[in-house]
């Protein structure tokens, strides 16, 4: 059975005392509420497309200040004491400067009798319910995500520190022969140094590992990321830190479909609507799109398949709901062009003109006028 974090405390660092003051300060809130007979209440951000702005000069999505309201009613008992434990969950973790993962927090609430959750969607909207609350992202509340924040090649330094000597440790990420350096969980402290011109986020394992076994990061002078689909929190905040540290542009190569353009690229370019309180921080505004664009389907001949009914639905969606589509008329021209095509394409479509083409042709041609990539 999974237990709740040891009682035993640890001496807490300075962020971690600001977020336990935080939790301090609503409890009592709360506790003062109950006291005088009144309805404790909390108040949450609505986090949704609906409920965000996107601003070019500020590069990111923002909230536009919608709130709902979480009062303690006969309806609302469950959820209010799942939010509160969850709350707790946190002050313990925070405390004894732990973690837990998303999946191991939603089996310690098993422990929470009637307030356990059944399924662990229900446990994770709580906790991001929790980290709206706060105005602050889930790592510092002591919640990691399942999966890693991707992988990096090529011309970059890391210096991380040594956990147990807080000695500095350089790590090149040129040396990881046929692998690749992967980000870790929390990237706040760490610092950088590289000569490279660009940074070349991808969205597939396969196309990064073709990169990667052919040292293109070496032709290119550049940095290769994978994100490995949709990028994960820390992935976006290293890539970000990166591009602002060196002040060099980022180059985003996904597949030519909705999801690539509307998910992927959107969500690392301007963050999404669930988290917009903390797209500042999660986001790289100075982005911008190489491929695959509709228009390279027709100017490489790339092999397709049919859109899908969702991927029809996605394309028309962003075309008249995300805020970060509507502002660019290049962005609305090319989803139109997709549906008008009614085909998708993948990265590794290129292979059509031979396994290399991409490394030999594809991105030596598109790099050659990056002021006509997409935004």
């Amino acid at each position: 059975m999974a237990k709740e974090p040891a009682t035993g405390k640890k001496p807490a660092s300075a962020s971690n005392k600001q977020v336990l003051k935080a939790i301090a300060s609503s409890a009592e809130d709360i506790r003062r509420k109950i006291l005088a007979r009144k309805k404790p209440t909390m108040k949450l951000p609505v986090r949704s497309l609906a409920n965000v702005r996107y601003q070019p000069e500020r590069g990111f999505f923002e909230m536009k200040g919608r709130k709902k309201e979480r009062t303690l009613t006969v309806n609302t008992v469950k959820t209010f004491a799942q939010t509160l434990r969850m709350v707790a969950l946190s002050k313990d973790l925070v405390e004894n400067d732990d973690i837990a993962t998303k999946r191991e927090a939603y089996y310690v609430s098993k422990n929470w009798a009637e307030a356990r959750f059944t399924e662990q969607p229900e446990s994770d909207t709580v906790m991001d319910d929790v980290e709206a609350f706060f105005g602050v992202n889930r790592e510092q509340l002591g919640f990691i995500p399942e999966e890693k924040g991707g992988d990096v090649a090529g011309r970059l330094i890391v210096i991380d520190r040594d956990r147990d000597t807080g000695q500095a440790l350089r790590i090149d990420c040129t040396r990881f022969g046929s692998g690749a350096y992967s980000i870790p969980i929390s990237v706040e402290d760490l610092e950088f140094e590289t000569d490279a011109d660009f940074i070349l986020v991808i969205e597939t394992a396969g196309m990064f590992q073709r990169l990667v076994k052919h040292n293109y990061w070496k032709k290119a002078n550049c940095v290769l990321v994978s994100m490995g689909g949709v990028p994960t929190r820390a992935c976006r905040r290293f890539i970000r830190r990166l591009a602002d540290f060196k002040k060099i542009p980022v180059y985003v190569f996904v597949d030519g479909d909705p999801y690539g353009i509307t998910n992927i690229y959107r969500t690392l370019k301007v963050g999404s609507g669930n988290a917009a309180h903390l797209n500042e921080f999660f986001c790289v505004p100075q982005a911008t799109f190489l491929g695959i664009t509709p228009q390279d389907i027709v100017d490489y001949k790339l092999p397709t398949h049919p859109l899908k009914e969702v991927d029809i639905k996605r394309a028309r969606d962003a075309i008249k709901n995300d805020p970060f589509i509507k502002h660019y008329r290049p962005w609305i021209k090319a989803m139109e062009q997709m549906l008008k095509m009614g085909v998708r394409a993948e990265q590794q479509a290129l292979a059509k003109h031979g396994l290399n083409y991409v490394i030999e042709e594809y991105l030596p041609q598109k790099l050659r006028h990056p002021e006509r990539f997409l935004p």
